[in-house]
């Protein structure tokens, strides 16, 4: 009787033994954010514009400006200087700021802006790779205004998961520099 009770359980064990599992899909993480739609900013500072509406606006001293994104971590800095005969200066520190991240960028993309009716010039800087930044910025209206901006996420540089947030956000750079105008 135990020799026919262990032959069953054997067959048993046996029996249940196939592998039909299948692989598993590659999953991927799919980030939806909201169709960009913008307000504008308009204050006492020496310039206004458009931003996003998903972002929150924290205004300090000097009229310097955080950009807030809650959702995707990111900030765009905006930082304003007067020009005063030193034009060149601050576009060469604006443009070192940008090469000093050249160590970890895998490319850099300048993309120049320019307005003559609303006296704006600019470059938006593209940054590929790892490097902290991705997005930098100056506008100015070359006798008056310098405003530089960057773009920065509190989160480790992975490009490639941060790159949705990252063609976002410049989405919303863009609309920035497109709409800034001087008081």
């Amino acid at each position: 009787m135990k020799q026919i009770f262990y032959s069953f359980f054997a067959l048993i064990l046996v029996s249940n033994c196939t592998d039909n599992s299948l692989p598993k899909p590659s999953g991927y993480l799919r980030l939806e954010y909201p169709e960009h739609s913008y307000s504008h900013y308009n204050s006492t500072c020496k310039y206004s514009f458009d931003y996003s509406k998903t972002a929150q606006l924290n205004i300090k001293d000097s009229c310097w400006i955080d950009i807030k994104y809650p959702k995707m971590n990111g900030t765009i800095y905006l930082t304003y200087y007067p020009v005063r005969n030193n034009l060149k200066e601050q576009i060469k520190q604006a443009e070192k700021i940008v090469y000093d991240h050249s160590i970890k960028a895998s490319d850099i993309k300048p993309k120049i802006f320019t307005n003559p009716s609303k006296k704006t010039y600019g470059t938006l800087y593209s940054l590929g790779g790892e490097a902290a930044t991705n997005i930098q910025f100056y506008v100015t209206d070359s006798t008056k205004h310098f405003l530089v901006g960057s773009v920065f996420f509190k989160t480790r540089p992975k490009a490639d998961s941060l790159q949705p947030a990252i063609q976002y956000i410049q989405k919303d750079v863009e609309k920035l520099i497109e709409t800034l105008q001087w008081n």
